[in-house]
């Protein structure tokens, strides 16, 4: 069973943020001729690597919310120039509406377990837009317990 990865999107207030972005990191990977490949760089390797390269994902929250996840291709070690270690997590580009699901900051990565991922947005259920709920009606939801 694969295990999933969870970031915070630090910077980005939306996942249409997150969107532009990463279109625009694939475009100047492009005008550099180089291999247009989406990737994070993180200190550590997971030490359950095998598992997330069975299928997991990088789940992102943005403002407080897990958004969207992308499929995680690889782990790779690498080093900068300096000699430092660490590791590029490379992702497709596609990025999966999840239903949004409140959490708490946290630095660096997380693992994160099938069960406890949030589900896919279906069609159909406010899959079209991006946007978080106003924030008022957020506040309403976490009073009531329900995010």
């Amino acid at each position: 069973m694969a295990v999933h990865l969870i970031k915070l999107c630090v910077g980005c207030d939306s996942v249409e943020d997150l969107r532009s972005w990463q279109k625009e990191r694939i475009a100047e990977l492009r005008r550099a001729r180089r291999r247009p490949i989406l990737e994070h760089h993180t200190r550590m390797m997971p030490r359950r690597r095998d598992e997330v390269l069975q299928g997991g994902s990088l789940y992102w929250v943005i403002n407080g919310l897990v958004r969207v996840r992308q499929r995680i291709v690889g782990l790779d070690p690498r080093a900068d120039a300096d000699g430092q270690a660490f590791c590029a997590i490379r992702y497709e580009p596609e990025l999966i509406l999840t239903v949004p699901r409140a959490h708490r900051p946290f630095q660096g990565w997380r693992y994160l377990e099938e069960a406890d991922a949030p589900p896919d947005l279906k069609r159909g259920r406010g899959a079209a837009k991006d946007e978080a709920p106003p924030p008022e009606m957020l506040e309403e939801l976490r009073a009531l317990g329900l995010i």
